[in-house]
């Protein structure tokens, strides 16, 4: 805390000096005023519980950190377990008449919309209304919103339903043509997060594991709309193929709405449903409002399980949000050290990163699983770092479209001979060994630090396989078959036994608490989420603030690909990480 408090009295300083008090007292009062805006909601009776277009619902705790720029973002962040928790109440509550759907565009990854959508359906075994309207709608907002009762489009709006595609930007000739070397080393033919600098197209064997995966998302996926909206499999594919959700009017007619009205007549309509006058006021509750309204009323005498949220990109050393191994250890032996949690829930949501700081985090939830049981629960990604630290688990449960897997490894090494020759920049050295001068900016990796890479890479995957061995209970050679970097659907994954149960976050509590014989249980999260004042001050590190720009400039796919080839702490080692996002969009 003492570290806090000085970082906070640094910064303090350094805003007086490059801004003066006038900014330190504004950004300040921003602060206070958003601390004070998160009050408890009271629901009135007869409410609608809704939810609109200022809903972002996230996988893990640390997602929702706000920087120094966003304190006035409309969005209200809901965790998915706390999102899945308030329908299952709303089901039950007298106060709450039904739910209506009204967003256009929402923030989530697939398994999170599949979950929330599960537990819509489920709503509705109560008697109680589900009703959904759009305007210009995206294939995230359709996909949930397709599971009411009714949905409704605005006469001059549209649903983007395209199916699934994803592109893989290549750099090799790029980089030839400035100059900028790469020394990669990889393990696995389906390995593809370094295809981009290898290749200027894309490799068959990275074409069918796409091809396959985006399959089995899209079929499972395709099958909930058509079956929700009371159409064919073959009458949605030809409206998905000819783009009908463009045309208000096609939509209407090949059953992807139901009627096409404006918001106010949407509005009334829910109003009848409600059984409410004309100058009658429509109670709305948003669904992040509905979550506080309950939240700390929750009982803490029941016994305590800890999800520990593995959220974002493996990393060695200390950090903020994603999964840094410093603070996630320390996470780890807070919750073995805790007495009143009787078991963990892993929650990995990541495409992995450092293979040091996967291994680190591996061998503590080796430990932590010697005092607790530890289940794990894969959300939107659990792929090659975030599946190696999944290995100290008692049971693995996956949703079907969690992309799960590539067990692989790779190194790379960035480098800029021709570019600094071709401008008259030339570096020689002396050494007092073979390869004492191992790496040079300018002339490269040496022939024996190239040789002891590859031997790293080989090691480094065999001890992967080793571990997945040790818990799936197989051969090496089984598992080799199914890893060289290879990504899997959840489904499929199943199927060829890298996990055990295809469930949600639910389903691994329930197991969890019945191996820890705790009936009745509350749930605690960890990493516990910043407060706002440590946000605000965390928001002031320059790293952080040059990131959050590049981010938004050149999109969060590609920021990716930079970071591979930019961030130093993805270049200490080997690396166990994919190298693409695949969204439901």
């Amino acid at each position: 805390m003492k570290s806090f408090f000085r970082t906070v009295l640094a910064n303090i300083v350094a805003i007086l000096l490059i801004g003066g008090v006038f900014t330190l007292f504004f950004m300040l009062m921003m602060v206070v005023s958003a601390a004070a805006g998160d009050k408890k909601t009271q629901v009135k009776k007869n409410t609608v519980l809704t939810l609109d277009m200022k809903t972002n619902i996230i996988d893990s705790p640390t997602e929702d950190q706000e920087s120094i720029f966003e304190f006035n973002n409309p969005m209200s962040s809901v965790l998915v377990y706390d999102a899945v928790n308030a329908i299952k109440k709303a089901k039950d509550d007298p106060k709450i008449k039904g739910i209506s759907i009204e967003t256009d565009f929402i923030s989530a990854g697939m398994t999170q919309l599949d979950a929330i959508r599960e537990a819509l359906q489920d709503f509705r075994k109560s008697g109680k209304f589900v009703m959904a309207y759009g305007n210009t709608v995206s294939q995230p907002a359709y996909y949930l919103g397709s599971v009411a009762d009714q949905y409704y489009l605005n006469p001059s709006g549209g649903i983007e339903l395209k199916g699934l595609g994803t592109e893989v930007m290549y750099m090799k000739s790029f980089a030839e043509k400035y100059g900028i070397g790469l020394e990669i080393i990889r393990h696995g033919k389906y390995k593809a997060a370094v295809e981009p600098y290898m290749r200027d197209d894309m490799s068959e064997e990275n074409r069918e594991q796409l091809s396959t995966l985006l399959n089995d998302i899209w079929s499972g996926t395709s099958a909930k709309i058509a079956a929700s909206r009371k159409i064919s499999p073959t009458q949605l594919a030809m409206v998905t193929d000819s783009l009908y959700g463009v045309i208000p009017e096609l939509t209407v007619k090949h059953g992807l709405a139901d009627k096409l009205l404006q918001k106010s007549q949407y509005d009334d309509l829910l109003k009848s449903k409600l059984k409410l006058k004309e100058k009658e006021d429509l109670n709305r509750v948003s669904l992040a409002k509905y979550v506080r309204s309950f939240k700390d009323d929750e009982k803490s005498d029941r016994g305590q399980i800890a999800v520990l949220y593995a959220s974002g990109a493996i990393y060695n050393g200390e950090g903020a949000k994603d999964i840094y191994a410093q603070n996630f250890v320390k996470e780890i032996k807070k919750i073995a050290e805790d007495k009143d949690m009787k078991a963990v829930v892993l929650r990995v949501n990541s495409p992995g990163g450092s293979a040091n700081a996967s291994d680190e985090i591996l061998f503590e939830l080796q430990q932590l699983k010697k005092k607790k049981p530890l289940v794990v629960s894969f959300g939107d990604y659990a792929a090659s770092g975030g599946y190696y630290i999944a290995m100290a688990a008692d049971r693995i449960y996956s949703e079907e479209n969690t992309i799960t897997g590539s067990i692989g490894v790779f190194g790379m090494i960035p480098y800029a001979k021709d570019l600094a020759n071709r401008n008259g920049i030339y570096a020689q050295g002396v050494a007092t060994n073979a390869n004492s001068n191992n790496f040079s900016l300018i002339n490269g990796v040496s022939p024996g630090t190239v040789r002891m890479m590859t031997r790293s890479v080989e090691g480094t995957y065999k001890r992967f396989v080793h571990f997945v061995t040790q818990n799936r209970k197989k051969s090496f050679a089984q598992i080799d078959e199914v890893g060289g970097g290879r990504v899997w659907s959840g489904t499929r994954a199943k199927q060829i036994g890298l996990v055990d149960e295809l469930g949600s976050l639910e389903d691994a509590l329930a197991f969890a608490a019945k191996k820890a014989n705790v009936k009745e249980y509350s749930v605690t999260a960890f990493p516990k989420k910043s407060s706002q004042l440590e946000q605000f001050f965390e928001g002031l590190n320059q790293d952080e603030i040059s990131a959050k720009f590049l981010k938004s400039k050149m999109g969060k796919e590609n920021y990716q690909l930079f970071e591979q080839v930019t961030n130093p702490k993805l270049q200490s080692g080997i690396i166990m990480g994919m190298p693409y996002t695949i969204k439901l969009q």
